[in-house]
């Protein structure tokens, strides 16, 4: 089976853009080449290139195809179209069962004739997110000035090239079977020959072209020199990917941090050389910041590296003193009094800054602190400071560090240690690997900043639609369910989002989206839920029974309908609750519905009796289980439902020849399901 490889060698190509990039030239490839039915297909990409590797079919076989077109008698015009619109001729017809049928051959077409008339409209329309034009400016364009194309089947070059006209010709690109090795340990074109080939050349001329071996290289490499000098890395994957696109032969390295530097708190540290220097932290084994840091070079270096160190180590001595000039201008003003100076900072221009929605925030939190037994002052006091860092010139610098920084300016005012640590974990969860704040002040200050996140912008009519949410409302509200499950708090939530909106501004105290946060929020907790594998259609059932702002109490109950159905007696029980569901919805629609009591006297069988006393008996029971959150006995009463519910169907025709008892059935059917709605509407439960 031939083997294709596929090379575009360029400028270096930005760490983030690479991996897209030769993906979405596997998929394009794929898809351009379907005939051939590419099979194994792999991206590989690096600094200087992205490329791809597949086996595929030689050829696309002969084949033959027809078509009826217009009926015999059609008018002449009717088949002049036809003719014109598959370029055939009346000779190519044959007439079928009254009809004319066109029918055409097709020969077989080669791989490479393929993937010369596809590569080249494939490459001129591939979809960077920003693209260079360089020489004269116009023409075919690229992420960055792409230098080479390579292009092989089965070891022979398939020689496409990029022009499309006379004014562009493609900057002379045209591909063939040469690449380039490692832009200064091995600065060489050479030829290759196949996959395997242009592997093994390129390992022989520095060049890795596996990302997933530069990475595992550089962690390995990494955690080895920090495990030599008594210390451990700090896991840090996403830096382990960027920085493997910006190395083709990485050499892990190791420098020293001055002792002056090593009172700044580690987290500024770590920032720092992350966001600027693409530098790994290092801790020593009691978690305490280690004098050290580790980094990638993308040379061997003669001396060892010692030049390189010693450069990386005066770079990041003068980042460290920027943080220590920030670090010392920062703790000369309290925090406290930074918090008037979040007026002048622009939260939404629909409701105000970002001192409005402190101000919020604060009376959120004293609300809300009593729901979680946390300290109402400290709750409010914590809530007041825990963005006042956002006018720290820390913070302005490293946007991550936010709420870190407030923490440890906090703590030096001699603010309470559960005010500091609100102030830093307020913030959790900020993503899906993240724990949730278990502290009382702080459990309270994170639901208060988040509710009014919601409550405020829903309001200003900023809800997320489709794959947009710029305010990040989504995470907002899944961080608002996963601090309420994972601390089994006991709140209504839709309670404490009408009560953030009684602070907005006026006109938006009633605008119309807030009525759709509620069931906002229930849709997260769904999501959520089908995230974990959980029943999420069941929780959506019983959503529909009543939304609940109490999501313990709604997972309790969802959690006993999932254990109820999974038995014999609730399996059968849902399927009597779906088949009277779809019986009354199908008569509604024409006789409207069935309401009252039914009547006792139009029984005409005794399952019609055993069943009208089985409700009787069981719904006031159900009832008064669920409003005392007995959930497990309200289920164990449900299923006593199902042996009458079996008969009735079994032995009872529910649209009987006598209309009053007909509808004295439907009557009966409908207490059932007003009854069982009162737990979920089964209906919506799948399976």
């Amino acid at each position: 089976m031939p083997e294709l490889l596929v090379e575009l060698f360029s400028e270096e190509i930005p760490a983030r853009a690479q991996r897209d990039g030769a993906e979405t030239l596997v998929r394009l490839v794929s898809e351009a080449l379907a005939s051939l039915k590419l099979r194994d297909a792999r991206p590989y990409w690096g600094p200087r290139r992205i490329a791809l590797s597949a086996t595929m079919d030689a050829s696309v076989p002969g084949s033959t195809s027809s078509e009826r077109g217009p009926r015999e008698n059609a008018p002449e015009q009717a088949l002049a179209g036809f003719l014109r619109k598959h370029g055939a001729t009346r000779e190519d017809l044959r007439k079928e069962n009254g009809f004319w049928v066109l029918e055409r051959r097709h020969d077989a077409v080669e791989a490479q004739s393929l993937i010369l008339n596809a590569l080249p409209s494939l490459l001129r329309r591939f979809p960077w997110p920003k693209s260079m034009r360089w020489g004269d400016g116009s023409g075919f364009t690229w992420i960055r000035p792409l230098r080479r194309m390579l292009c092989l089947l089965d070891g022979v070059i398939v020689p496409f090239d990029v022009g499309a006209d006379v004014k562009d010709d493609g900057h002379g690109l045209s591909a063939a079977n040469v690449t380039e090795g490692h832009r200064f340990l091995s600065p060489i074109a050479f030829e290759v020959t196949g996959v395997q080939d242009w592997q093994d050349g390129l390992r022989a001329h520095h060049v890795l072209v596996d990302a997933s071996e530069r990475a595992a290289l550089i962690r390995d490499g990494v955690a080895r020199l920090a495990d030599a000098a008594g210390h451990v890395v700090v896991t840090d994957d996403g830096l382990v990917e960027e920085v493997s696109g910006l190395v083709e032969w990485p050499v892990p390295l190791l420098g020293r941090i001055d002792d002056d530097f090593m009172d700044l708190p580690p987290e500024v540290m770590q920032v720092s050389m992350r966001v600027n220097q693409r530098y790994f932290a290092l801790r020593r084994p009691d978690g305490s910041a280690a004098p050290a840091f580790a980094f990638v070079a993308n040379s061997i270096a003669r001396d060892g590296g010692a030049l390189t160190i010693a450069g990386n180590e005066r770079v990041l001595r003068a980042r460290f003193s920027d943080a220590r000039y920030f670090w010392d201008l920062d703790r000369a003003t309290p925090l406290a009094s930074r918090v008037a100076a979040l007026d002048a900072v622009t939260f939404h221009a629909a409701l105000g800054s970002q001192g409005a929605r402190t101000a919020r925030i604060e009376r959120l939190a004293g609300l809300i602190a009593p729901m979680v037994d946390a300290d109402p002052t400290l709750a409010a006091r914590a809530a007041r400071l825990a963005k006042a860092d956002l006018t720290t010139g820390m913070v302005g610098e490293f946007p991550e560090l936010q709420g870190v920084m407030g923490s440890y300016y906090a703590r030096h005012d001699g603010e309470a240690p559960e005010v500091a640590a609100a102030i830093r974990e307020h913030y959790l969860p900020r993503g899906a690997g993240d724990g949730t704040p278990r502290a009382p002040v702080s459990v309270a200050v994170a639901l208060a900043d988040r509710i009014d996140s919601l409550s405020a912008l829903f309001a200003a009519g900023e809800r997320p639609g489709g794959s947009g949410d710029p305010y990040a409302l989504r995470r907002a509200a899944l961080g608002v369910i996963r601090i309420v499950r994972d601390n089994a708090l006991r709140l209504d939530l839709f309670a404490l989002c009408r009560a953030a909106a009684e602070a907005l501004p006026e006109p938006l105290r009633t605008a119309p989206d807030l009525d759709l946060l509620p069931g906002f929020i229930a849709e997260r907790l769904r999501v959520q839920l089908r995230t974990e594998g959980a029943r999420h259609d069941v929780l959506a059932a019983v959503n529909a029974a009543g939304l609940d702002g109490d999501l313990v109490r709604t997972l309790a109950r969802a959690q006993a309908v999932s254990t109820l159905i999974a038995t014999d007696d609730g399996r059968n029980l849902l399927a009597a609750a779906k088949r009277s569901a779809n019986i009354l919805r199908i008569e509604e629609k024409r006789d409207g519905p069935h309401d009252g009591a039914p009547d006792p006297a139009l029984y005409a069988q005794d399952e019609e009796r055993m069943l009208a006393t089985a409700l009787d008996a069981s719904l006031p029971q159900v009832a008064d289980a669920i409003a005392a959150e007995r959930y497990e006995q309200a289920m164990t009463t449900l299923a006593t439902l199902r042996r009458p519910l079996d008969d009735f169907f079994d032995k009872v025709t529910v649209n009987a020849d006598d209309l009053p008892t007909r509808r004295n059935r439907l009557r009966l059917l409908a207490a059932l399901r007003g009854g069982m709605a009162r737990v979920a509407d089964f209906g919506a439960i799948e399976g």
